[in-house]
């Protein structure tokens, strides 16, 4: 009986050490190795910063390190490019093929010293070391009666996988610059690399385009809004519309590359495009048809048609997009096209009998390749969702597959690469808990449990080459149901630092208790920095059931 108490005794001591760590070295998303140390170290009224690398960069993310301290503790951090041994230090890491996003943090009462390769590691390291200190070190103003420690510790860190992305569709509501920023600066926070800006939608337009002004003139706005939930079919009769201009564009790509995230626009074809044809209805069935830009929400019957002006018009937008965005990819959609339209043409028919193409499918996949080739000829590359495999896959494009996973696994077994986004565990527009108790919103159930449990690893139904071909994860928030600001925050966080630590953190690391452990040390965080997520104590109502009475079917 006393070796079983003694046991209890031990088992009981050893989970309160595992409690206590978690707490003291709360980072999100969890390091692929943290050794605790003994002992902490405490900033001086001057921290001393030693930038010890040549790169030029690294002097201006130990800078960006300076400026927050700065703020939040009203201490007067001095930069050096002399040896720190009693300060922070930021020295090159030699021998340790931590790549281009790994890090080093070695945290001793003495000192702390970041190492990385590359600057994105160097940057990195910062959001954990800032994440080691007290949660008044996120304060945008100084905090007073803090002890401002960072626990001892040593940290090897690197992602897991290489793409960590969130989307965000703009197209259905607009948001701010301000607001876009502040997002870049979450996924930022928590070490997510891209940013998918979903710019075009059946309900509005939202990027300038010098060559066709009627984009922003006309196809950026629509007469009224649906309010409530779709079924409802109910209006507020109130004009909606909003759209960046190149120069916001230019400074938000900037803005993200300062932060080591790479922006990829997202311009809807063929499908998802009637704003474009209430503007140049010629691009369509019917160059007399007037359609209205959208206030429904929902799959359109109304596309674009694969006539040679159509290809002309999207060339040239696909040009000035290009221009604007230095990232790889662009993304062309490609998803939820009905084939009505094309089935009733005598255009399109005698367009699939002349190119061989046998349904309707293949046709939407020579429009895809025709994108396809003009993007590659730019040195770019398409991404588009996972019905450009239909009919057949063009021969450079990546699949985001979001109907499951089974779509990656195709794509992956064709060679291509993929990035996971299944609803069943990215789409955070779902409902978070019981929908009796949250805004209404598209439907669906994914609470933070959900999609925490997601493997994006399909390495059973792959072979080894193949499953290099899986780029990534990437959680996205569509915007039907957010007219706000506050309410893209309350429906994107917590959950989307689960999925960023999905992305990063090796799957045998990973536990959900450990996660929400951390999680709740890590609100103190975002409520310093105003976010608004799901719990958050600054407001969760808000005004999505509109009133019968104002609302007028």
């Amino acid at each position: 009986m006393k070796n079983v108490l003694l046991c209890a005794v031990a088992l009981l001591v050893s989970v309160q050490a595992i409690v206590a760590q978690t707490a003291t070295y709360a980072i999100l998303p969890k390091p692929t190795q943290l050794e605790a140390g003994k002992g902490s170290y405490t900033l001086p009224t001057t921290p001393a910063i030693s930038v010890q690398s040549a790169n030029p960069e690294v002097r201006r993310i130990a800078q960006v390190l300076a400026d927050q301290l700065a703020k939040a503790t009203g201490f007067s951090p001095l930069i050096t490019t002399g040896n720190a041994s009693k300060g922070i230090s930021f020295v090159d890491a030699k021998g340790k093929q931590l790549g281009a996003e790994g890090y080093t943090l070695v945290v001793s009462p003495k000192q702390i010293i970041i190492a990385a390769e590359q600057p994105q590691g160097f940057f990195y390291g910062v959001q954990s070391l800032m994440q080691l200190m007290p949660a008044a070190i996120f304060s945008p103003t100084k905090v007073s009666g803090v002890a401002w420690t960072v626990p001892a510790c040593t940290i090897t860190d690197q992602p897991r996988y290489g793409y960590r992305g969130s989307m965000l569709d703009v197209g259905r509501y607009f948001y701010p610059v301000a607001f876009i920023k502040k997002y870049i600066d979450l996924l930022a926070l928590h070490k997510m690399n891209t940013f998918h800006w979903h710019l075009t939608e059946d309900q509005g337009w939202r990027i300038e385009i010098k060559k066709y002004p009627k984009l922003t003139e006309v196809s950026s706005i629509r007469k009224k809004t649906m309010a409530g939930h779709y079924r409802d079919h109910a209006y507020d009769d109130k004009p909606y519309g909003g759209f960046y201009t190149q120069d916001e564009v230019r400074d938000v790509v900037k803005y993200a590359q300062e932060r080591y995230i790479t922006v990829i626009p997202e311009i809807e074809m063929p499908g998802h495009s009637v704003a474009v044809l209430a503007a140049y209805p010629e691009l369509g069935s019917n160059p007399d048809k007037i359609l209205d830009v959208s206030y429904n929400w929902g799959v359109h019957d109304d596309v674009l048609f694969p006539r040679e002006e159509t290809f002309t018009f999207l060339e040239n937008v696909l040009t000035e997009v290009m221009g604007l965005f230095p990232s790889q990819y662009i993304h062309i959609g490609g998803d939820e096209c009905p084939k009505t339209q094309w089935k009733q043409s005598r255009f399109c028919q005698a367009l699939m009998k002349e190119k061989g193409l046998k349904d309707e499918h293949e046709l939407q996949s020579y429009f895809i390749q025709r994108i396809d080739k003009f993007v590659t000829s730019k040195g770019r590359r398409i991404i588009g969702w996972d019905e450009i495999l239909e009919g057949g896959l063009s021969p450079n494009a990546t699949v985001m597959s979001w109907r499951g996973i089974s779509g990656g696994i195709a794509a992956a077994r064709q060679n291509h690469d993929v990035v996971m986004s299944p609803t069943t565990y990215c789409y955070l527009d779902y409902y978070q808990a019981d929908p009796k108790t949250q805004p209404v919103t598209i439907g669906g159930l994914l609470p933070l449990e959900k999609v925490y449990s997601f493997n994006p690893s399909v390495s059973d139904s792959l072979t080894a080459d193949q499953s290099k071909h899986i780029l990534g994860v990437q959680g996205n928030v569509w915007s039907e149901y957010l007219p706000t600001t506050h309410s893209v925050e309350y429906m994107a966080y917590p959950r989307l630092i689960a999925l960023a630590e999905t992305g990063w953190t090796p799957q045998a690391s990973r536990n959900i208790d450990d996660f929400k452990q951390r999680l709740e040390i890590h609100k103190k965080r975002l409520d310093y920095l105003k976010v608004n997520y799901f719990g958050a104590p600054i407001n969760n109502t808000f005004q999505y059931v509109w009133p019968k009475e104002t609302a007028k079917k």
